[in-house]
């Protein structure tokens, strides 16, 4: 969606799905919609949330662009540089790293030649490691997308790894179309 220094802007379709999102609270709080207006901004913008795109939701949404740096900048689940097609996120709390997640990590360090926080030559995989994913009863955890992937092993994370590069996986969907 964004290239270069180009001021982003939504089709219509999104935008009018912005304002059903919007409509959702009481007037004068339309700042309650920036959790999934950043989702859809960052989805429409090849995964991540540039400065100029995050200037744009908050004159959608009227309020001052710090008010988006603040919430963008708290989540991990909003990516502020350029990322990979599919986002790979591996939980590092306690109960995922006494299960294995430390191995699973460092399995796709291997299979993938990066480090959390980098994204493969080709562009296609990211690795992140984030906290808690809510799943601590299937340890070890990564969210790839919307999508879990539970009770982890080298081989689970080979095969997911053949799976995804077969079909060009694509982690950032606009959850709300």
């Amino acid at each position: 969606m964004q290239e270069n220094n180009k001021v982003p802007e939504f089709n219509r379709e999104t935008l009018d799905l912005i304002a059903q999102l919007i409509k959702r609270y009481p007037e004068g709080r339309q700042k309650s919609a920036l959790l999934p207006v950043l989702h859809i901004a960052q989805a429409e913008n090849k995964g991540w949330l540039s400065p100029g795109m995050m200037d744009y939701v908050a004159s959608l949404l009227q309020i001052e662009p710090i008010e988006v740096y603040e919430v963008a900048s708290f989540y991990s689940m909003y990516n502020l540089k350029p990322v990979g097609n599919c986002v790979i996120e591996v939980c590092q709390t306690g109960p995922c790293w006494l299960k294995g997640a430390e191995n699973i990590v460092a399995h796709f360090e291997s299979r993938l030649g990066i480090k959390p926080g980098e994204t493969t030559a080709d562009g296609q995989f990211t690795l992140k490691t984030v906290e808690c994913l809510a799943a601590c009863g299937t340890a070890p955890v990564i969210q790839v997308g919307t999508e879990y992937h539970e009770n982890l092993t080298t081989e689970k994370v080979d095969q997911l790894l053949d799976q995804w590069k077969a079909e060009n996986k694509m982690s950032h969907k606009n959850p709300y179309l």
